[in-house]
This record gives structure tokens, sequence and C-alpha cells, in this order.
């Protein structure tokens, strides 16, 4: 067995716990799945990146972690420092894609994909903003501000694939696709009446938001090998 294979199995372990805690509402122990997950898919990427880990990287992680734990504490200042902590995290993520990727080319065929994911991607900032239960209307700026930094790091990834099609792309897109859509069922839980199913899909999508980014940084340190090689 590979050295890096413990961590990414107790990683899904630790999946499949939060999804069976969730469904059968022991919160208590959800809790505990759940602060496994992220231990395990960092030590997954620095023992797969032979222990090596950038100081963006390295950043990213921390601040997801920090997010994390307040989001688990659900103390009086969670909300606030798990938005401004996963602020940091897409605004990190966001340099680390401009800094370390080509600037995009749009061609002419891909002028009506792009404005298709444009429009998509307004729409649902718009949509989702306008649910303001009364926690949300305290940091509305917040809150906006964040939706307009992911939109942008979104767009990024998607035109990115649109463009490129390789497979580092399709990385950044499932991973913005699961970041898109835990934030819009955490604002869903925070608008609407509890419901298991909602509360389900904000944390699978989260989880796997970490597994897709630790995977599009491995393939990132991958490619720029192959062109050192080359």
């Amino acid at each position: 067995m590979k050295a890096n294979k413990p961590s990414l199995i107790l990683f899904f372990l630790a999946l499949l716990c939060t999804i069976i805690f969730d469904w059968t509402e022991q919160d208590f122990l959800a809790v505990y799945a759940k602060a496994i997950v992220l231990p395990a898919i960092f030590f997954y990427f620095l023992i797969s990146n032979n222990y090596k880990i950038g100081k963006t990287e390295a950043f990213i992680f921390l601040f997801c972690f920090v997010g994390q734990v307040f989001d688990l504490m659900e103390v009086e200042v969670s909300k606030i420092g798990a938005v401004l902590s996963f602020l940091v995290v897409y605004m990190l993520l966001l340099r680390f894609f401009i800094v370390n990727h080509e600037r995009i080319k749009l061609r002419r065929k891909d002028i009506l994909p792009v404005s298709i994911v444009v429009i998509f991607i307004v729409y649902l900032l718009v949509s989702v903003l306008s649910l303001q239960s009364e926690s949300i209307k305290k940091l509305n700026f917040i809150y906006t501000f964040y939706g307009i930094v992911l939109s942008v790091l979104s767009y990024f990834s998607f035109v990115s694939y649109i463009t490129k099609g390789t497979h580092i792309t399709l990385l950044m897109s499932l991973m913005a696709i699961s970041y898109i859509f835990s934030d819009i069922f955490y604002i869903f839980n925070e608008y609407f009446s509890f419901s298991v199913v909602l509360v389900l899909i904000r944390d699978i999508t989260q989880i796997l938001a970490y597994y897709f980014m630790a995977e599009y940084f491995l393939e990132k340190t991958k490619t720029a090998k192959r062109i050192i090689i080359q």
C-alpha cells in the first residue's frame, strides 16, 4: 500500500460517517466525523507531494481548517468566523489561479458557452443573496463580497475548462462547483426550516471540495514538473 493511501481511506471513511450521522441526525457524532476530514486530506496531499507544500497551499489548508473549526463550534462568532475564513480561502485560490495559469484566450466558438456560464453565475449570485435570513442581513456586505469573489473564482475555473478542456481545469471546475453548492445549501439551511437533505448536500459538497482542491494542487505540481523536464 502506498504511503498516502491510509490518509485517503480515512478521508472517505470520514465522508461516509458524515453521511450516515447526518442522515440519522446524530449531530454530535457528525461533528467528530467532519473534524477528521481536513487533517486526512491534508496529510494525503502532503505525503503525495513528497512532504512539500507551498506557502499559498499551506495558508489555504490552514484557513479551511479554521473555517471548519468555526463551523463546528457553533458559538456566537461562528458564522462570521467561518465566512471570513473561507473568504480568505477563495481569495487565495483566485490568486493561485491567476499566478499559476496562462491568461485565458477566448475563441469565437467559446463565446456562447462562456456567455451561458456568466449568466448562470450572475443568476445564482443574485438569487442566493436575495434569500436573506436575519443572520444574513446583519452581514449583508460581507456575504455580497464573499459571493462576488466565489463567482469570479468559478468564472475562471469554468472558462478555463471551456477553453482548454484539460484534466487540471476539470479539477478546478469540480472544486468550484462543490464550493458553490456547499455555500448555496449553507444559505438554504439558514433561510429554510431544518432539513436533513439540505444538511447532507451541504456537508457532502463541502467535503468533496476539499478532495478536488487537493487533487488540483497535486495535478498542478505534476504539470509543472512535466514542463520542466520538457
